[in-house]
């Protein structure tokens, strides 16, 4: 059988799609966007130039013909799965339904955050999405995001932080950020919060959080920490912090790599109740005023998710829901 996965991939969650399908024994290939970027500054040039007075990316057009490129190389496929679909023009999804008499996509987004174009939509044969709304409303098939990371017991790590938590600048995450560090302080645990964004907000940020010591441990970056490198800061604290955005109704990543490394997780997202693997000994859903944070949560053993459970959330399992494999 022949797989194709077409995607930006901006985390690189997608080649770990690839290897899982060739570890299988399936011939996949991954057609990887997010690399392709202008070569030098001519380049980069001539983009800004055409941005601005064509309302043009030539950016845009180099990725779709290098998609298009890489098809007609490796021919016909079994199946092909388009991740980030609001990416690509409609045009170039045509082509590419061409390629394979079974299209699929999975939505890592709702389409309040991201939006794709009905027609886009109509070329598919098979929508995934993680998002609970989504689902309802426009009946895609509910699937969650995955387990990718490999499983590495409680027992096997020394935590000296008892929460942790990495976010991208958002009004919402750091409104709340501000009651749950009021919170930390006052139960006087040991914490570490990362939040990356743009130059010239630093400043304003510091103000909008409470006053803090010196030597407090929240993080104000415009670097990006490599995502690689963050399974080494989760194991160094007893459980991870998970804010939604606005809109979102459905799991993030966060939740699937708390249970891959056994850390507890906190999180102001009530639909995790929903799901099998809630356990109220490892998960704390917050409330409005993080007033229901004790200290006893971090002070409790993790327990352990049951393994028919837990393999209902790994990536060979999502493989095969969404290539339909019967392995």
């Amino acid at each position: 059988m022949k797989i194709c996965v077409i995607s930006f991939d901006f985390w690189g969650y997608d080649q770990h799609i690839v290897e899982s399908l060739c570890a299988q024994g399936i011939n996949a290939h991954h057609i990887k966007i997010g690399d392709v970027t202008h070569s030098n500054f001519s380049e980069r040039a001539t983009n800004a130039i055409s941005k601005i007075f064509l309302n043009k990316n030539l950016k845009t057009e180099k990725r779709q013909k290098f998609v298009l490129d890489s098809l007609e190389n490796l021919g016909y496929q079994d199946q092909i799965l388009v991740l980030n679909p609001d990416t690509f023009d409609i045009s170039t999804l045509q082509q590419i339904r061409k390629y394979s008499d079974r299209l699929i996509t999975y939505l890592y987004d709702s389409l309040d955050r991201f939006p794709v174009d009905r027609k886009k939509l109509e070329l598919f044969d098979k929508i995934f999405s993680f998002d609970i709304e989504d689902v309802k409303k426009y009946n895609f098939e509910k699937l969650t995001n995955y387990i990718y990371l490999p499983h590495i017991p409680c027992e096997k790590q020394q935590p000296k932080m008892d929460l942790f938590y990495i976010t991208s600048y958002d009004n919402k995450r750091v409104t709340f950020i501000k009651l749950l560090t009021k919170r930390l302080f006052e139960l006087n645990l040991k914490f570490q919060i990362i939040v990356i964004g743009k130059k010239g907000w630093k400043h304003q940020l510091k103000n909008i959080l409470i006053k803090v010591p010196e030597n407090l441990q929240i993080i104000f970056s415009i670097k990006k920490i490599c995502h690689s490198k963050l399974p080494e800061y989760y194991k160094n604290s007893k459980a991870l912090l998970d804010l939604t955005r606005e809109n979102q109704y459905g799991l993030s990543f966060r939740v699937f790599e708390a249970m891959a490394l056994e850390k507890k997780i906190i999180t102001d997202n009530e639909f995790i109740k929903n799901y099998d693997f809630y356990n109220p000994n490892n998960i704390l859903i917050l409330n409005e005023t993080c007033s229901n944070l004790d200290k006893s949560f971090f002070e409790t053993s993790y327990q352990k998710i049951p393994e028919e459970i837990y393999y209902r959330y790994t990536l060979d399992h999502w493989v095969n829901i969404i290539f339909n494999l019967n392995v």
